[in-house]
C-alpha cells in the first residue's frame, strides 16, 4: 500500500513541535467571566442552608449559583449513546452532597482573586450523614447514597437505588460449578485494584458563550462533542437545538474526557448570565472530583484437568462506582468479557458482578475500561493454576488460548475472525529469552531477577451501538475535504483517518484537509472511546471514498460525453476507456463550481454488528531486593496483533504510552481516603505516575493478523496496551521470590512482609 501501513508524519507535527498548538485556553477571550466550585467537606450531608450574603458583595462576582437555581431534572454526565446504561441520578447542583469535593454552589467573576475570596466567605450548614465508605458493605446497607424517587435508570442494568446498586448481572454458559468439581486442580483468589488517575496533560477545561442566534456554544476538551450536547440539554433543560460544541484541540484524555466533568457549570453561568464564561480545573481539583478507573475486587475461580486444559471460568467483579453512576454498568462488564474469552477451550463459564455506590469521588472511563481490572484478575490466576499444575506459564498459555476461527467464550457469540495472539505469545518470549531467564535468577547482590508473562485482548468499538460518519468533498483544483466526527486527543486519528481516505482516492496526503470536530457542521459521530475511531470511523471513510469516487466517476464521464461504465478513475484523472481522453480531479472541481446541477460531496455511516478484539502478549523482567522487597522492572516486552498497522510510528507510541501508564497502575498509583472520606490524593506528590526513569525499557513489536471487516485488515490499538503491565508483573514478582500480590499497586512494604 502507499500510505497506509507507512509511518506517516502527524497531519498536525508543524504545529505541535514548534508550539502553535491551540487548546481550549488559548481560545477564550479575556473577558471570560471565571467559574470556580465550593465543594463539600463532608462525605455525605444535607445543605440545610447556604448563606451568600458577605459573598455577593465581593467586588468582581457575577453570580453565584446554588441548586434553587438549577433545573430539578436528573442526568447522567457519561458520554454514551442515548439511551445511556448509567443512571440518570445526577443535578448540577444537589441539596444532598455524596462525597467530600462534591459541588455545593457555583461562583463566577471577573477575576480569579475574586472568585477565591467569594468561595471563602459562603457559610454553608450541613446536616452531616453516615457516609458508605467501604464498597464491600455497600450493597443492601441501610445508608443509601440515592435515596431520591426521582433516580432513573433507562436500561436494564440490574441497577436499584434502594439497595446501593448501579447495576448487577450474571452471564453463565455450562454448569461451572460441576466443571469445577471435576477438575484436577483448581484456583480460588480473589484479586483488588484500585481507582487510578487517568492524569491527563491538559486538565479538564471549557468556555461557554452564547452566540448572535441566542445559542450556547460550548468549547471544550472534550472526547465525546455530540454526546455533550445530549447531556448538556438533558441538565439545564433545553432543546438540543439550542446548543453547539466545538473540540478545539485535546492535551490528553484517557477516557477521563468521555465524562462531562466541567462543562455544565460554565454553560449554567452563560445560560443564566447571557455572559462568556470558562472553568479551568486546577490539577487538585481533577485529582480529587473527577472521574477515575472503578476500584474493583474480582474473584476467580478457575479449574483445569491433568493435562493443564483450563476447563471452567467463574469470575464475580464487585465494582466500586463511587458517588455517582457514570459508565459503572458499562465498564464492569469488560472485567469479565475481556478476560474468560481469552481461553478457548472451556466447557463452562459464568462472569456476575455488581456495582455499587459508595460515598467517594465517582469514578468513570480509563483507558481499558474494566478490561484491565479482570485481565489482572485472570491472568494472575492463570500462572496461580500453572504452578499448581507445574508448568511453564508461557506453555500453559500456549496450550488454552483462543485460536483464529474458534468461538470466544462469554464474547457475546463472536468468534475470532482474525487473531495472532500465538505469534504475539510466541514474539515476546524470544524477545525476552523467556527459556533462560524462567523462573528467576539469583543476581548475587542480594537481588533476584523474575520475568512473569500475561496476555490481553480488548475490542473494536462497541458492536451494534458505535456509529460513525464522515464526509468527504472535492473542492475547486480538486482537493479534498474530510469532515470528521471523530475526536483526535492527541493520538493521531486526524492523521489516520486521512492515510485511510489517501489510500483510498489514490492521492497524497496533502491533498486531504481534516476538519475537527464542530455539532453544527461535522458529521455525526459517538466520539473517542471505545478503541473505536480506526475501526468504525475508518470503515466509514472507506464507503465514502468508494462513493466518492462513483460521483468522479459519473460527473468526468458527463464532461467527457461517455458512459460511466466506460470510466476508471486513478487518483488523478477520470479515463475514458475507449478513447483514451482524460479530464483531471482539478479540472472537474473547478468546473463543478460553476453551473453544476449537484456538489461533489459524499457521506457514509458505519455501524459494525461485531467488535474484533486486537489481542497483545507481555512480559515484564522486575529486579527485588531480598532485603527490602524494593522492586525495579528492568525490561518489558510486548507483541500486538492490531491487524493491519495503519501507522506503525503512531501504533509504536500508542503502545509505549499504554504500556507506561499499566506500569504506573502496577508499581506506583493508589487514591488514598481518610476514615472520614478525604481524598489524600490530591497532588503529584502524593498521587504518584511514573517518570520515563520508573518504567525500565521498554521494548515493542507487531505480529499483525487481517481483520476482514475493519479497514484495510486494521483493528483497535488505544486501550489494548495498557492491560498485560499489572498481571505480569505481579506474575514476575511471584516468580522471583515467590510472594503473590493479588492487591494493587505492587510495592516494596507488601513483597516484604511476603517474603517474611
Amino acid at each position: 500500500m502507499r500510505v497506509v501501513n507507512q509511518s506517516v508524519r502527524k497531519v498536525d507535527h508543524k504545529a505541535l513541535v514548534t508550539g502553535k498548538a491551540v487548546y481550549t485556553d488559548d481560545l477564550a477571550p479575556k473577558e471570560c467571566l471565571i467559574v470556580k466550585v465550593l465543594r463539600s467537606p463532608h462525605a455525605h450531608a444535607l445543605i440545610q442552608e447556604i448563606n451568600l450574603e458577605k459573598a455577593e458583595k465581593v467586588a468582581g462576582i457575577e453570580c453565584i449559583l446554588t441548586y434553587k437555581d438549577c433545573p430539578d431534572k436528573r442526568f447522567t454526565m457519561a458520554g454514551q449513546t442515548y439511551p445511556e446504561p448509567s443512571p440518570y441520578d445526577r443535578l448540577i447542583l444537589d441539596r444532598r452532597v455524596r462525597f467530600v469535593g462534591d459541588a455545593v454552589a457555583v461562583v463566577a467573576g471577573y477575576s480569579k482573586e475574586a472568585v477565591a475570596k467569594a468561595l471563602r466567605l459562603i457559610k454553608v450548614t450541613y446536616e452531616v450523614l453516615e457516609p458508605v465508605l467501604d464498597f464491600r458493605s455497600a450493597r443492601d446497607n441501610e445508608v443509601l447514597v440515592h435515596p431520591e424517587d426521582n433516580w432513573k435508570s433507562l436500561c436494564p442494568v440490574g441497577a436499584d437505588n434502594k439497595r446501593n446498586l448501579c447495576a448487577s448481572g450474571t452471564c453463565v454458559d455450562g454448569d461451572v460449578d460441576k466443571v469445577l468439581e471435576g477438575c484436577s486442580y483448581v484456583v480460588d483468589k480473589t484479586y483488588h485494584t484500585q481507582a487510578n488517575q487517568q492524569s491527563m496533560m491538559e486538565t479538564f477545561r471549557t468556555y461557554t458563550y452564547i452566540d448572535a442566534y441566542g445559542r450556547l456554544n460550548v468549547v471544550s476538551s472534550t472526547q465525546v462533542p455530540f454526546h455533550v450536547r445530549r447531556i448538556l440539554a438533558n441538565a439545564l433543560d433545553i432543546p438540543k437545538s439550542k446548543i453547539r460544541v466545538i473540540k478545539p484541540r485535546i492535551g490528553g484524555g484517557f477516557g477521563a474526557k468521555q465524562t462531562v466533568v466541567s462543562e455544565v457549570y460554565p454553560a449554567l453561568v452563560t445560560w443564566v448570565t447571557g455572559k462568556p464564561a470558562k472553568m479551568i480545573y486546577t490539577r487538585e481539583e481533577s485529582l480529587t472530583a473527577s472521574s477515575p478507573r472503578h476500584e474493583m475486587e474480582v474473584r476467580v475461580r478457575m479449574g483445569a484437568d491433568k493435562d493443564g486444559i483450563i476447563k471452567a471460568i467463574d469470575v464475580y467483579t464487585l465494582s466500586n462506582t463511587g458517588a455517582f453512576g457514570e459508565h459503572g454498568p458499562t465498564t464492569v462488564g469488560l472485567s469479565g468479557h475481556k478476560s474468560i474469552p481469552l481461553y478457548g477451550k472451556t466447557e463452562a463459564f459464568r462472569f456476575a458482578y455488581d456495582v455499587v455506590y459508595t460515598n467517594v469521588m465517582s469514578a468513570g472511563a480509563y483507558r481499558g475500561y474494566g478490561a484491565t481490572q479482570g485481565i489482572f484478575a485472570v491472568e494472575s490466576a492463570v500462572d496461580e493454576l500453572s504452578a499448581q499444575l507445574g508448568m511453564d506459564p508461557v506453555a500453559f498459555r500456549e496450550k488454552n488460548i483462543v485460536k483464529e476461527g474458534q468461538m470466544m467464550p462469554a464474547y457475546y457469540g463472536e468468534r475470532a475472525g482474525s487473531c495472532a495472539l500465538g505469534r504475539c505469545l510466541e514474539r515476546v518470549k524470544e524477545m525476552i529469552g523467556w527459556d533462560a531467564k524462567y523462573p528467576s535468577r539469583d543476581m548475587g547482590n542480594g537481588k533476584v531477577r523474575g520475568v512473569g508473562a500475561a496476555l490481553a485482548m480488548q475490542g473494536s468499538g462497541i458492536s451494534g451501538v458505535d456509529t460513525a460518519s464522515v464526509g468527504i468533498k472535492v473542492n475547486d483544483d480538486g482537493f479534498y475535504s474530510l469532515m470528521i466526527g471523530a475526536t483526535d486527543m492527541g493520538t493521531g486519528c486526524d492523521t489516520i483517518l486521512a492515510q485511510i481516505a489517501a489510500e483510498c482516492l489514490d492521492c497524497g496526503m496533502e491533498e486531504i484537509i481534516v476538519h475537527g470536530v464542530d455539532t453544527d457542521a461535522s458529521p455525526y459521530d459517538t466520539g473517542s472511546y471505545a478503541s473505536s475511531t480506526t475501526y468504525v470511523t475508518g470503515m466509514a471513510v472507506v464507503r465514502t471514498c468508494e462513493k466518492l469516487r462513483d460521483m468522479l466517476r459519473e460527473k468526468g464521464a458527463k464532461y467527457l460525453g461517455c458512459s460511466p461504465d466506460d470510466t476508471e478513475f486513478d487518483g488523478e484523472n477520470v479515463i475514458d476507456l475507449k478513447t483514451g481522453r482524460t479530464i483531471s480531479r482539478a479540472e472537474i472541481g473547478n468546473r463543478v463550481m460553476c453551473s453544476s446541477q449537484d456538489s461533489l460531496y459524499a457521506s457514509e455511516t458505519f455501524s459494525s454488528p461485531v467488535s474484533p478484539p486486537p489481542f497483545m502478549a507481555g512480559i515484564a523482567e522486575v529486579e527485588v531486593d531480598k532485603e527490602t522487597g524494593q522492586v525495579e522492572l528492568i525490561d518489558f516486552v510486548a507483541a500486538v496483533d492490531c491487524g493491519t498497522v495503519v501507522n506503525p510510528a503512531l501504533a509504536r507510541v500508542q503502545t509505549e504510552g499504554g504500556l507506561a501508564q499499566g506500569i504506573g497502575m502496577a508499581l506506583f498509583e493508589e487514591v488514598i481516603y481518610g476514615p472520614q472520606g478525604k481524598n489524600y490524593s490530591n497532588s503529584f506528590m502524593q498521587y504518584k505516575i511514573p517518570t520515563r526513569l520508573d518504567v525500565g525499557n521498554i521494548r515493542v513489536e507487531f505480529e499483525s493478523s487481517y481483520e476482514p471487516t475493519g479497514p484495510f485488515g486494521a483493528k483497535s490499538i488505544g486501550e489494548i496496551v495498557i492491560n498485560t503491565p499489572s498481571p505480569a508483573i505481579a506474575n514476575a514478582v511471584a516468580n522471583a521470590v515467590g510472594v503473590r500480590i493479588r492487591e494493587l499497586p505492587i510495592t516494596a512494604e507488601k513483597i516484604y512482609w511476603g517474603m517474611q
